[in-house]
């Protein structure tokens, strides 16, 4: 069966909701989009977009690694900014359980050792989040005003500032603080390095890209883990404050990458400037011949027009409206599965270790190498992509994560002992590895493409600090489950989240699209066609495509 789609639901043109079609050809500031002095006729144009995705589509991933080089190049410089934002988040759970800190900060117990409390406990491990939740808003609009590279640039200095007061705190109420503020730039770089890398990248190198952010914040979890070990039986305040003092040396070399790396097109393009666009393409690929590059920029423009088309605002209420509803949903759903899996097992890993009787040496040793272990199944989720598809990945992903959680709740049932506190560490480590198989990585990808090209930036920060509303229900519940002076849980505690991994599951089987192998106009067409989420990897779509020869419209065949 074949369906029209019209204006409303693809990428057709109407005079009552467009401007002339012709006028695609010659942006506002009266440019054009190639080097030629003639504009191209609309036909051209429109021939131009197609051959570009048919290109895509056929490019290989070994096509694309000649091809695009200095792409690969860009997104992996200023993805190292992640790994601060997984060094940051991972550090402060992870002073629970190192002794020098809790002497500092916590309190004497009845039993002669030191705690931080589980208030104090659930504020500072709230407080990054709660600082990223409010500067992710205005992370959203100083990205459509200014781009890429001056956000991130100006978040570096605000960190480097706010680690200050981390590294001087004389009081557990100045750490909060200083939490909070360093949480207010800290957003960007998770954020903005993930939506850059599905910028700039073809659809062959798109989820190998976003998903080296995750590997990224698996190698922050991972230092941190290390710098604490080397520091586990050193008595002194410089075991957590030479941690603190670590952060100040990724401030300089992500405001280089930021001081040199091209703007993402598709920014320049939203922002009507075609030519500028133009010359990112060519800054980001080798060799493209001029024909390829007016190609590229014909489906950019064109696809921003049509979503101009559609729903012309860029605000964040747009993001809840007709299809883009759909799209918003999906992608805080991806990016609120991280946390409601129970990943703060693996973030309270070191204290909830100790807590089943693990000294504290091993318990980081096994904080370290559960962190290794995630980062080899991040590399190792690469080898999926070319031949499974985004859901299957996730169905199988939280699966894995029920069965692994209700194990581990099984073993807490009677009273620790050292073969059950070992065993139960060692399913912790089999968790990790199962969520940096699916869960983890794939949230990146899903989180990131699935919304609209005018909306991305701001689809990306309302995913995002979904995330953070479930982190903080997250790790809330998780202090007060694992810790000995509230409800001492312990091992109990992965019942309730192997619970909500199987609501999880439910809903990706009835909500979550295939989106493998789809460009974004190709999106564009499916979700304002409403097809159901099922039926997403068995639709053909076949967006510029002319009809008589006058109007540009698209297909979607029901296979």
């Amino acid at each position: 069966m074949a369906l029209s789609i019209s204006t409303s639901c693809g990428l057709g043109y109407t005079q009552e909701k467009v401007m002339d079609p012709e006028k695609l050809a010659t942006p506002k500031s009266g440019t054009t989009v190639n080097k030629s002095s003639e504009l191209p006729a609309k036909r051209d144009f429109i021939d131009q977009a197609r051959h570009a995705t048919v290109d895509e589509h056929e490019m290989t991933l070994g096509q694309a690694f000649k091809r695009y080089p200095k792409a690969i190049f860009w997104s992996i410089f200023l993805s190292t900014a992640v790994i601060m934002e997984g060094y940051d988040s991972d550090l402060i759970y992870s002073f629970f359980g190192l002794p020098s800190f809790v002497e500092r900060y916590g309190n004497l117990q009845s039993d002669g050792t030191h705690s931080v409390s589980a208030p104090w406990q659930n504020a500072l491990g709230q407080g990054i989040m709660i600082g990223q939740f409010f500067g992710l808003f205005v992370t959203g609009w100083f990205t459509d005003l200014y781009g890429f590279k001056k956000t991130i640039g100006g978040a570096c200095v605000a960190i480097s500032g706010f680690i200050f007061v981390l590294f001087f705190a004389p009081n557990i109420g100045t750490l909060l603080v200083g939490e909070i503020l360093l949480g207010l730039p800290l957003g960007v770089f998770l954020t903005l390095t993930t939506v850059y890398a599905t910028e700039i990248s073809p659809l062959a190198l798109r989820p190998y890209l976003t998903t080296y952010v995750n590997i990224c914040w698996s190698i922050g979890k991972f230092l941190a883990s290390a710098a604490l070990k080397g520091y586990v039986n050193d008595p002194t305040s410089w075991s957590y404050r030479v941690p603190f003092a670590v952060q100040w040396m990724w401030p300089p070399i992500i405001m280089i990458a930021a001081l040199f790396a091209p703007e993402s097109p598709w920014w320049l393009v939203r922002q009507d400037r075609p030519e500028d666009a133009r010359r990112s393409l060519e800054r980001l690929s080798t060799n493209a011949s001029a024909e390829d590059l007016d190609n590229m920029l014909a489906a950019m423009v064109l696809t921003n027009q049509h979503e101009k088309a559609i729903e012309d605002g860029t605000s964040y209420w747009d993001c809840f409206k007709g299809s883009n509803l759909r799209r918003t949903e999906i992608a805080c759903m991806a990016q609120t599965m991280q946390p409601l899996v129970g990943f703060s097992l693996v973030l309270y890993s070191t204290y909830f270790f100790q807590l089943n009787g693990i000294s504290a040496s091993d318990a980081f040793s096994l904080s370290l190498g559960q962190n290794g272990v995630a980062l080899v199944a991040g590399v190792a989720i690469w080898f999926l992509f070319s031949s499974v598809g985004r859901r299957t990945i996730y169905l199988w992903g939280l699966a894995g994560c029920v069965i692994v959680e209700f194990t581990i709740g099984g073993l807490g049932v009677p009273e620790p002992r050292k073969a059950t506190s070992w065993s139960t560490g060692s399913l912790i480590i089999v968790f990790y590895a199962i969520y940096s198989l699916s869960i983890g990585p794939m949230s990146y990808i899903l989180g990131f493409e699935v919304s609209s090209t005018r909306l991305r930036s701001k689809t990306a920060v309302l995913g995002r600090n979904a995330y953070h509303l479930g982190s903080v229900f997250n790790n809330t519940l998780t202090t007060y489950m694992i810790n000995s002076s509230a409800w001492n849980w312990r091992g109990k505690t992965a019942f309730f989240w192997g619970g909500f991994s199987l609501l999880l599951w439910i809903w990706v089987f009835f909500r979550l699209p295939e989106v493998k192998d789809r460009s974004f106009a190709e999106l564009d067409i499916l979700f304002e066609s409403g097809v159901p989420a099922r039926d997403f990897k068995n639709t053909s779509v076949e967006a510029f495509v002319e009809e008589n020869h006058l109007q540009p419209t698209a297909t979607v065949n029901s296979l």
